[in-house]
């Protein structure tokens, strides 16, 4: 989205120019109006667009970005929550967000509370809600979980709700209910025009990311120390992401629920209803806790594929977990990879500290007879996380992930009828020789001074 800036002239009574006021305007040219200058509150429901500058603002309680409002932040801006009325950011079905940041200047979004005193769980999160298809009825259109009542989905695969690139989402996740909560970035209907580049979710006290259908597609997506699942996929999601790396923090893991590096499902019941759960993915690198000393028992899969979903998983690495790395839990996700060829897990690198394939049907697929098929697809099974000679990629406040010299991560990677969007790597996994995350993506925020 373009944002146009222009000077309004006012003319003195002699005719000379006296002041420079900036004006914003968004793509339809309407004027984007500034928040108000004698307070950083950002509330209630905001239903004309607004435009928030450089600088500090609280985010107090659940604010709603209603349809045919634009919310802009500009490059540098922290937006930390009240402590008392924690916040949630809710753009609606109509409405965007452009919170577009640099490498040099990331857009945060994190906890009100002072360094030393942050929690996951401070404040609620982003909540991104489009038109885009879902595999749920649209009379009435689903309500998005989290409590905060609003609907997504529809009909235009192409929607768009605006950009976010070089964002830090940090300590969120809001439980309203059990089995309903804000994730650190949750996307319900997003459509393929909406941008998501350069994510950082962190400290979240659910998932990081999770997306209700929709067709949105990312690039550079980071997820660390994530309490619940770190990519979560539903309800006829198609989108496509490539590039993103997930790092579990081993004392730190939902107490009542599985940490899975991916969980993905068609929907609740298990059926085949359409669209079919199916996200497109290529050079993940997915880290669990690797039986470090003080590992919560809830850590679980690298890749939990479940409820008849479909499911495209290329050139990626999966180490570090201590159950499966690579888990398939329904019949119809059992035959739609092994035997009708419609799921694929080709190319990637397998490690689990308990059982790298497992399946839930033996009668259909054994442990083995997964393995043996992955392994003919270009897959490689490791007996110890460290012959995949990554740098430093376990939990740290100064993770590093990229291949060290010599790694098996450097080649062996397929982009063999992968559509358009990936990019051809030579290297498995999120990294090659560039780390991606210098300079905007922060390991310990909990000392970060706002």
């Amino acid at each position: 989205m373009k944002k146009f800036f222009l000077g309004t002239l006012i003319l003195a009574t002699t005719f000379s120019f006296t002041s420079c006021v900036k004006v914003n305007f968004d793509e339809g040219g309407a004027v984007i109006a500034p928040p108000d200058p004698t307070s950083n509150i950002i509330s209630g429901v905001i239903s004309s667009s607004k435009f928030y500058a450089k600088g500090k603002w609280i985010l107090k309680g659940y604010v709603y970005v209603t349809d045919g409002a634009t919310v802009t932040f500009e490059a540098g801006s922290v937006i930390q929550s009240d402590i008392t009325e924690k916040g949630a950011l809710i753009i609606e079905r109509g409405a965007k967000i452009v919170a577009s940041g640099t490498a040099a200047s990331p857009i945060v979004f994190t906890s009100g509370k002072p360094v030393g005193s942050r929690a996951p769980g401070d404040w609620g999160g982003i909540i991104l809600l489009g038109k885009a298809p879902t595999n749920r009825p649209l009379d009435p259109a689903p309500t998005i979980e989290g409590g905060v009542g609003r609907q997504y989905g529809g009909t235009d695969p192409l929607d768009e709700s605006g950009i976010l690139r070089f964002v830090r989402i940090e300590y969120a996740g809001i439980a309203a209910e059990p089995g309903s909560e804000i994730n650190g970035l949750t996307c319900g209907g997003v459509g393929s025009g909406t941008i998501l580049e350069n994510i950082q979710v962190s400290f979240g006290n659910d998932d990081a990311y999770e997306f209700f259908g929709g067709t949105v597609n990312a690039k550079n997506l980071v997820a660390f120390a994530t309490a619940d699942d770190d990519f979560d996929f539903d309800f006829g999601y198609t989108g496509k992401i490539q590039f993103a790396v997930s790092c579990r923090k081993p004392d730190f893991v939902d107490a009542g629920d599985a940490g899975n590096a991916i969980e993905c499902d068609n929907d609740a019941a298990g059926t085949t209803v359409s669209p079919r759960t199916k996200p497109q993915l290529s050079n993940f690198t997915f880290v669990g806790p690797n039986d470090a000393s003080g590992t919560a028992a809830n850590h679980n899969f690298s890749n939990r594929w479940r409820r008849s979903t479909q499911f495209i998983l290329r050139n990626s690495i999966l180490m570090g977990h201590p159950d499966a790395g690579f888990s398939l839990e329904s019949d119809n996700t059992l035959n739609d990879y092994y035997t009708n060829g419609v799921s694929e897990f080709k190319n990637n690198m397998v490690h689990a500290t308990t059982l790298p394939y497992k399946t839930a049907n033996a009668a259909l697929a054994t442990n083995a007879q997964i393995q043996t098929k992955a392994e003919a697809e270009g897959c490689n099974t490791y007996a110890t996380s460290a012959a995949i000679m990554l740098t430093s990629p376990f939990y740290s406040t100064s993770p590093n992930f990229l291949p060290a010299a010599g790694s098996p991560a450097l080649a062996g990677s397929s982009f063999a009828g992968m559509n358009a969007f990936f990019s051809s790597t030579t290297y498995r996994g999120a990294f090659g020789a560039t780390n991606w995350t210098s300079g905007w993506c922060n390991w310990d925020p909990q000392n970060a001074a706002y």
